[in-house]
């Protein structure tokens, strides 16, 4: 199964004025339904506790319920991709990423894997949404 890595801020939640996307319940009924998901924010750092408790306040509770049961933990100290396994099928969806971490992907062939999230877009989730489901197909094919 693919892996997805998912950011909170800027991915599921707007920065500014800090509330859910309007799209978000879907797209996490999606991405957790089709992805071996993992979360990779700041508000995780080997213990998924934290980020559930800080989306509980934004979030429906079977969202929340779903993401507890779907998105496994990961652990990195100064870069995100220290927590992502570069060997394996991934994408990595974030607002904004260090340029060091493009660097590190761009070293390893995989800066194609990361997906820039703009919610300054309308309906990013529902396009993102599409634009896995057309990945997942061509890996299917």
């Amino acid at each position: 199964m693919i892996k997805l890595y998912l950011d909170i801020d800027g991915v599921l939640l707007t920065t500014k004025h800090t509330q859910a996307t309007p799209e978000v319940d879907a797209f996490v009924d999606f991405v957790t339904s089709h992805f071996e998901c993992y979360w990779l924010t700041t508000h995780c750092k080997g213990n998924s506790a934290p980020a559930l408790r800080y989306l509980s306040g934004f979030l429906q509770s079977a969202t929340v319920a779903k993401l507890r049961n779907a998105v496994q933990p990961t652990n990195w100290d100064t870069l995100k991709t220290e927590a992502i396994d570069m060997t394996s099928d991934f994408y990595w969806l974030d607002d904004q990423p260090f340029q060091a971490e493009i660097a590190c992907l761009q070293a390893r062939g995989v800066a194609n894997r990361l997906i820039i999230v703009n919610l300054n877009h309308s309906n990013e989730l529902s396009a993102l949404q599409t634009t896995l489901q057309q990945l997942l197909q061509t890996k299917l094919l």
